[in-house]
Order: structure tokens, then C-alpha cells, then sequence
């Protein structure tokens, strides 16, 4: 806002001269308004400031939007590098898991074959009285199965350290980007509050898009101008008051008095020189005066104004100053991303390395484990053979012991047969003898007088009895060998 000049105010009423004691007074206030000449010292000095930040918010904004491109390019490409390796990560945990499970189903399974094998006791006839009880699993080599399912365990560790290898160097790598991202403000965090300038109504965000200050310097100048044309109009009132007290009797040495000790850079009238005052006309006394009763009243008025340019000229350059120091911030982040970037960079082999690593050993140890599975697979097929085979056997001692039964069954009966034609022949022999074995020599045949022929039936290959399995233990055996073969 332009300030009038002190002589531009409405006319007033004044005398055609006023008392020294009064002109002095005006003097006075005048010299002391000169000192608003550090304010217009001041403000160009916060004029010149400004349009020197300008000139650097422009370089280093440059500088800042350049970098920041760069490194947002090279950070989506990085992501898109990160996406692979932790689709990788996701795939190896899918797998792993699937590989997990199907461990844990083969090794319940080989543990329940097993507890069945342990509470699958022999039966007591199989074996010899002397012989303490023993169960199928007393008949298994267990160190094997241990054996298998620690492979099975130790090749699934090494899988599982290979993948976490893989998240840690996945997270490392994803903590890099995020700090690089929130130096870039790329991120996803909530942004500080916007500063407001309350003097210029300007509001600093964390990434302004266009610069505040062109449009606060130009206030400045505006606000700088009129200071200045201000502090002019001040020193021609007091360029005026020296003038008309040097124009009032016994006001010479007042006058040179005062106008010494003026504030540095004051440019004054000659009058205050020390040369005499010209020769003035009473008409033009008359307007002195009354140009100096109408500007008295002002001076106050003006130096306030040209203290609130400067106050607001100040509450802009701390705009100016906060958004330098905002942008010297950006700038440092953006070079710290730089270097980050670039310190990732130099890892980003070995980043790669880790995915390509893990791909290669979890494809071996997927091998190593899928034979171990197999064999943990058939190991479970020849319990569980065995546990079958066991009651296969029950059923066979089973029908052993019914044709044992029905063998006896007809060697009894034969015997029966034998001793009665046993019997028969004996008691016709003994009819002949009686008939005829006077009449006969007894050295014309030899066997005349032998007894009937004498059976006796035993095993041929001295083979062991068929044990004595109850039929209840054979039932049972019937049953889950009948049950299997349904399922």
C-alpha cells in the first residue's frame, strides 16, 4: 500500500507563523522519525535476500526435480525387481508348505503303522514257551526309520533356512525402497501440515508445486517503494522544520543543534550545512508554515506505516526463509536417496544372487526330499504289508490247524479199518491153525504161524505241529484280512 506524502494531507488551518518553542518541538519529531531509516535499511536488505533465495530455490529446485525423476525411475524399477523375488518368496512358501504337510501325513502314517506294530503282540503258540513276549515291532530294524525321517527333516531345514534367507534379504531390500520412497515423499505416510504464511497468506506444503516467493518479493518491493518514498517525505518535513526555525528569530543555533547526530545515510537540505537561510517572502513564510502544521500531524501516522511494511516484510521473509530451508531439506533427501539408491545398487546382484540361490537349492532339496518321501511311502506300504502279512498268517496256521483236523479225522478212521481186519485175519488164522495145523509141518512155510501185518502211520518228514492258535485270535484275523480286501 503506496503511503501519501506528508504535504498531501487536507488543508488545515495555521497562523502565518508559529513559536520558536513549537517549531522546535516539530524539529525534534522529526529527527527522531529519521530513525525509521533502518527499517528502509532493512528492507532492502530483505529484498535483496529474496531475490537471492529466488535465484537459489530455482537452481537447487532444478537440481531437486531432476534427481528426483532419476530416482523415481530407478525405484519402479527396483520394485518391479522386488515383486519377482517376493513372488519367488510367496511360490517357495506355497511349495514348501504342500511339501510340509505331506511330510506330516507320511510320518503320522509310518508312526501309526508303527504303534500298531507295537501293540501287535505274537501270539504265544508261534513262539517257544522259554521265549518272552514280544510284539512285530521287536522283528523291525527302528534305526532305519529314524534314520529316514531325519534326512527327510534335515533336507526340509535346509529348504526352510534357504526360504528365510530369501524374506530376510526381501525385507532388507523392501526397507531400503520405503526409506528411499519417504525421502522421494513417494510414500504412503501422511504428510506434515501446511505451514501458513499469515502475513502473505501463502501455505507451505512439504512439496509445494510452484515457489511463493515471485509473488511475495514483488509485495516486498511494493511494501520496500513506499518505505522509501515514506522516509523521503519524513526528511523533507525535517529538511522543512530546520528550514523554519532558521526562519524565526533565535532560531539559527537551535536549529544547527538539533540537526547534528542524524542517523547514518540521511540526505539533508543545505540548510543544515551551516549556510545561511535565503531571503524568503512573508507569502512564502506563510506556506511554510502551513505546510509544516499540516505535516507535523502525520509524521507519527507515517512511521507507524513504515514499521508495519516492515513487521509484515519480516513475517514474509520468515515465509521465504522457511520455504528455503524446506527446499535445502528436499535437496539433502534427495541426495541421501541418491546414495542410498546407489548403495543398493551395488547390492542389487547379490539381491538377485539370493533369488536365483534359493530357486536352485529349493529345486534340489525338493528332489532330496521327494526321494525321502518315497521312501518313507514304501517303508510305510512294507509295515503295513508286514501287520497284513502277520494276520494272513493267524488265518493260515487257521487252515493249517482245520486240515490237520481233517487228516487226523481220516487216519483215525483208517485205524479203525486196520485193527478190524486185524482182528479178522487174526481170528482166521487162528481158525486154520486150529483146523488144519496139526496136519502140516511146521517147517513147510515159515510165516504159517506169523501174526496179521501191524500198521502204524507217523509224520514222514518229522515236520512240528501246527501251534495252538485259539480260534477266537484266527476269527479276528479272518475279519481284518476279509475287511482289508473289501476296502
Amino acid at each position: 500500500m503506496t503511503s501519501p506524502s506528508l504535504s498531501s494531507f487536507p488543508e488545515i488551518e495555521s497562523p502565518a507563523s508559529a513559536p520558536l518553542e513549537t517549531l522546535v518541538s516539530h524539529l525534534v519529531a522529526a529527527k527522531r522519525s529519521l530513525s525509521s531509516i533502518e527499517h528502509v535499511w532493512r528492507a532492502n536488505e530483505i529484498v535483496t535476500s529474496t531475490r537471492a533465495f529466488l535465484e537459489s530455490t530455482v537452481i537447487t529446485s532444478a537440481r531437486t526435480s531432476f534427481l528426483r525423476a532419476g530416482i523415481s525411475a530407478q525405484v519402479q524399477t527396483l520394485e518391479q525387481v522386488y515383486h519377482h523375488s517376493k513372488a519367488v518368496e510367496f511360490e517357495g512358501a506355497e511349495e514348501y508348505q504342500e511339501v510340509v504337510r505331506a511330510l506330516d501325513e507320511a510320518d503320522q502314517r509310518l508312526k501309526g503303522t508303527l504303534a500298531r506294530l507295537r501293540t501287535t503282540m505274537i501270539e504265544a503258540g508261534l513262539r517257544p514257551e522259554a521265549d518272552q513276549r514280544k510284539s512285530l515291532l521287536d522283528f523291525v530294524d527302528e534305526s532305519g526309520v529314524d534314520e529316514l525321517l531325519t534326512s527327510v527333516q534335515e533336507a526340509a531345514d535346509a529348504a526352510q533356512k534357504a526360504h528365510v534367507d530369501l524374506v530376510e534379504t526381501n525385507s532388507d531390500f523392501w526397507t531400503d525402497l520405503e526409506r528411499i520412497s519417504t525421502l522421494l515423499h513417494l510414500s504412503s505416510y501422511p504428510q506434515h501440515q501446511p505451514m501458513m504464511d499469515k502475513a502473505s497468506g501463502y501455505a507451505l506444503h512439504d512439496r509445494p508445486l510452484v515457489s511463493p516467493i515471485p509473488d511475495i518479493l514483488e509485495s516486498m518491493e511494493d511494501r520496500a517503494k513506499d518505505m522509501a518514498n515514506n522516509l523521503e517525505s519524513l526528511v523533507k518535513h525535517f529538511d522543512l522544520c530546520v528550514t523554519a526555525i532558521k526562519h524565526t528569530e533565535g532560531g539559527g543555533e537551535a536549529a544547527q543543534r538539533l540537526a547534528d547526530d542524524l542517523p547514518a545515510g540521511v540526505d539533508v537540505g543545505e540548510e543544515l550545512k551551516g549556510a545561511p537561510p535565503e531571503q524568503i517572502s512573508e507569502q512564502e513564510r506563510r506556506e511554510m508554515f502551513e505546510v509544516l502544521a499540516k505535516d507535523a500531524d502525520q509524521v507519527e501516522e507515517v512511521v507507524m506505516e513504515i514499521r508495519d511494511h516492515i513487521a509484515e516484510m519480516e513475517g514474509q521473509f520468515s515465509t521465504v526463509s522457511a520455504y528455503l530451508d524446506q527446499v535445502a531439506r528436499e535437496h539433502s533427501d534427495i541426495n541421501t536417496a541418491f546414495k542410498r539408491l546407489d548403495n543398493l545398487g551395488s547390492r542389487l546382484h547379490g539381491f538377485l544372487g539370493q533369488s536365483e540361490v534359493f530357486v536352485m537349492r529349493w529345486d534340489d532339496e525338493k528332489v532330496r526330499i521327494n526321494e525321502r518321501m518315497e521312501e518313507l511311502k514304501n517303508l510305510g506300504d512294507f509295515y503295513d504289508g508286514y501287520v497284513n502279512a502277520y494276520d494272513n498268517l493267524l488265518v493260515e496256521i487257521g487252515r493249517r490247524q482245520f486240515m490237520e483236523q481233517q487228516m487226523d479225522k481220516v487216519l483215525q478212521e483208517a485205524m479203525r479199518k486196520l485193527v478190524t481186519l486185524y482182528d479178522e485175519d487174526n481170528a482166521k488164522r487162528e481158525t486154520f491153525k486150529s483146523n488144519h495145523g496139526d496136519f502140516l509141518p511146521v517147517d513147510i512155510w515159515p510165516g504159517l504161524t506169523d501174526p496179521p501185518l501191524h500198521f502204524e502211520v507217523r509224520p514222514k518228514n518229522g515236520a512240528d505241529k501246527v501251534p495252538d492258535i485259539s480260534k477266537s485270535v484266527i476269527q479276528r484275523a479272518i475279519r481284518r484280512v476279509e475287511g482289508k480286501s473289501v476296502l
